[in-house]
């Protein structure tokens, strides 16, 4: 049997973690294999966290089992499953696959008809490895479809904005409360909204109505802003600061002469802070006229953060 393994990409790390029924069964997912390993290399204990009998058949564990005795015997691929100290080095010397700074390295295994997220936990004295399948053609059809991003609409089916698998949005209750949750693609008409309490899988009409329903709104948190950036506020030339779905702006003890010399102490404030003229137009244009509006978006404006004119449609020679 071919065997690939290689560090997942940051699209593919949306699928190693335990996902909603629906998107289970659109990537055709027998279900999450969980083992734990020994220091010697002679124990390989492990148990299904959650499984589906439709998926998984007799054919998926005959390839289960010989995919994880490569990965458990053969040097090519490590072996990462050997042992923990075969684990850590593998990890070690694979550092992309790293999730920021957690001890947790995810991985991509393609063998036979499926795919595989392998999450290493070397430094747990538990559950050292997740092992999560997925039908590949199945999941590679679900990641291209969910590229489109997930629309939220009014209740008239209006698009109002789109965000991409697996970003946050933050939804503002009728009393002006807020409650974060990240989004993921289901189908063209669904999604799951998730916390770290549960999920919820709505249709995208559906859930309009319930926002209109409770006088509540839903804005975008897009990962592409960061969470703060200084800028001009345009009607007085002071500098700001703008702060990622907030309304309005606060004050700060930094300040110019003039317009052009405000403008360059904010961007020299943003510099230090890694944040780019392009994210700044978009965080003032949020604070100012919402955070669904296109102009609220980073990738609509250029390097020096003037917006991007659209292509006109040649028109021939129409007059």
């Amino acid at each position: 049997m071919e065997l690939t393994l290689r560090p997942a990409t940051p699209t593919e790390r949306l699928y190693a973690k335990r996902q909603c029924i629906p998107i289970m069964e659109r990537c055709g997912s027998p279900g999450i294999l969980v083992a734990e390993l020994d220091d010697s290399g002679t124990a390989f204990y492990s148990h299904w966290d959650i499984w589906d009998p439709a998926w998984k058949t007799p054919e998926f564990s005959v390839e289960l089992d010989a995919m994880i005795e490569m990965l458990r015997s053969d040097q090519r691929y490590g072996p990462v499953l050997k042992n923990i100290p075969a684990m850590i080095a593998y990890c070690l010397n694979n550092q992309e696959s790293r999730i920021m700074q957690s001890p947790e390295y995810l991985f991509r295994v393609d063998a036979g008809y499926h795919a595989y997220l392998l999450r290493c936990t070397p430094s747990e004295l538990l559950d050292n490895a997740y092992i999560y399948a997925y039908r590949r053609d199945l999941l590679e059809r679900h990641m291209k479809e969910a590229e489109k991003g997930i629309r939220f609409v009014t209740t008239d089916g209006k698009e109002k904005f789109r965000v991409s698998d697996g970003e946050q949005i933050r939804i503002i209750t009728g009393g002006d409360g807020t409650r974060d949750r990240t989004a993921r693609y289901i189908d063209a008409g669904h999604m799951e909204l998730s916390h770290e309490w549960g999920s919820t899988v709505y249709s995208i009409r559906e859930f309009a109505e319930r926002l209109e329903q409770t006088g509540g709104m839903v804005i975008p948190m897009r990962s592409t802003l960061p969470d703060k950036c200084y800028a001009v506020l345009p009607s007085s030339d002071e500098i700001i600061i703008v702060k990622k779905g907030e309304s309005g702006y606060y004050r700060t003890d930094k300040y110019g002469h003039d317009r052009a010399e405000a403008l360059e102490v904010a961007s020299e404030c943003n510099e230090r802070g890694g944040v780019t003229k392009a994210q700044t137009a978009a965080m003032l244009s949020g604070s100012l006229f919402g955070w669904e509006v296109p102009a609220a978006d980073p990738k609509n404006y250029d390097e020096q953060g003037q917006p991007i004119k659209p292509k006109r449609h040649d028109r021939g020679n129409a007059r």
